[in-house]
């Protein structure tokens, strides 16, 4: 799919954001709603738009720590290990960085009991973890979601 500059604008707005009505976007670059819901829909349909999501500041639903994880795993276990980790609602997210089989890993726990039952039942009891690092946030002074054009 080939992108134009009113795609890159459209993203734009709905990256900053996502509630826009297309006649509101339309509004802003000129162009009917129609047209904007076609591009939209085309950017949707061709994956460049994965999905339309709210962000919670964690925090404010009781999240208050927020702990950055490297965990290297035998390489015969990476995914099997990545994809556990992925499904516990405590992982925030999880990636598979360079590396001796890494996983770079973001969790959010209700607080440091919450972590450290995180740490020795979910991640010391799965198979093929080799070496955990952990990192705790104490400040954020930038979080985005998705790609800023």
């Amino acid at each position: 799919m080939k992108i134009d500059d009113t795609d890159r604008k459209i993203m734009e707005l709905l990256t900053d954001n996502g509630r826009l009505s297309y006649a509101d976007i339309g509004k802003q670059l000129n162009l009917s709603r129609v047209a904007v819901r076609e591009r939209v829909n085309q950017l949707m349909n061709n994956g460049v738009i994965e999905k339309f999501t709210a962000v919670i500041n964690s925090e404010k639903v009781g999240k208050h720590v927020s702990a950055f994880f490297e965990v290297d795993c035998e390489p015969a276990f990476l995914v099997e290990v990545a994809q556990k980790l992925a499904e516990h609602p405590s992982v925030a997210s999880c990636y598979q960085m360079t590396g001796p089989s890494t996983l770079h890993m973001h969790v959010l726990v209700d607080d440091f009991s919450s972590l450290e039952n995180f740490i020795n039942n979910e991640l010391y009891g799965l198979q093929g973890i080799t070496r955990v690092e952990s990192n705790i946030l104490l400040r954020r002074f930038k979080s985005r979601s998705g790609l800023k054009l």
